[in-house]
């Protein structure tokens, strides 16, 4: 969905894996597409990641766009690491429920992908979750997910808030970037103008990202 003109925060990653590492305020006067994902997100690689190769393909002549990715953790802490990243970016191997979803669909060969990412690739900065945070994290989630919160019955609100303050708490690290998006979940793309402010901000694969960055482009 196209945003309201918000400028945009910087991203925060603890590693550049691929790309010289740089910022949103660093690249003033160029269109930056950001396709955030998880290691252990079968979506995120049988569609997401090849529509951006594609798109990114398509304008990789184009000085006035860029394209970056990241790699965060939210969840399954132990595929979504760093070493995982790594590995998927040098010799195409995954691990997890991709690896399991995508031999099933037989998009491997010889147990790895055939594709490489052709942009840069970051990780997002992980810290420890702070349990002093659960009571704000929970209400700032039922604000943005949940603008009904008062109509609902007061036993689907109980039974709700319940099953937010379990994924709070099971959460053991916070996703700065993912966080600070405030992200629904992985395949998500954010994509910020010329002037450094947040335009779109998809969820999921199969959004019209040609047409979105051409926009832009066209402004």
């Amino acid at each position: 969905m196209q945003e309201a003109k918000v400028l945009s925060p910087n991203i925060e990653v603890e590693e550049w894996f691929q790309g010289e590492p740089t910022n949103i305020d660093q690249e003033r006067g160029k269109i930056i597409v950001i396709e955030v994902f998880q290691v252990n997100c079968p979506g995120c690689f049988v569609s997401a990641l090849p529509e951006a190769i594609q798109v990114h393909h398509k304008f990789k002549d184009n000085k006035d766009v860029l394209f970056w990715g990241i790699a965060t953790a939210f969840e399954d802490y132990n595929f979504n690491t760093k070493e995982n990243l790594k590995k998927f970016l040098e010799t195409g191997e995954v691990v997890g429920e991709t690896l399991h979803h995508l031999t099933l669909q037989g998009h491997l060969h010889d147990g790895r992908l055939e594709y490489r990412l052709t942009f840069p690739v970051a990780w997002d900065k992980l810290a420890p979750s702070d349990p002093a945070n659960l009571e704000k994290n929970v209400d700032e989630y039922i604000k943005r997910e949940f603008s009904n919160w008062d109509e609902l019955a007061e036993g689907m609100r109980t039974q709700i808030r319940a099953q937010i303050t379990t994924y709070f708490q099971q959460k053991k690290f916070e996703a700065r970037t993912f966080d600070k998006f405030q992200m629904r979940g992985t395949p998500s793309i954010l994509i910020i103008d010329k002037e450094g402010y947040l335009r779109y901000h998809y969820f999921g694969s199969g959004h019209d990202l040609v047409g979105s960055i051409q926009t832009l482009l066209d402004e």
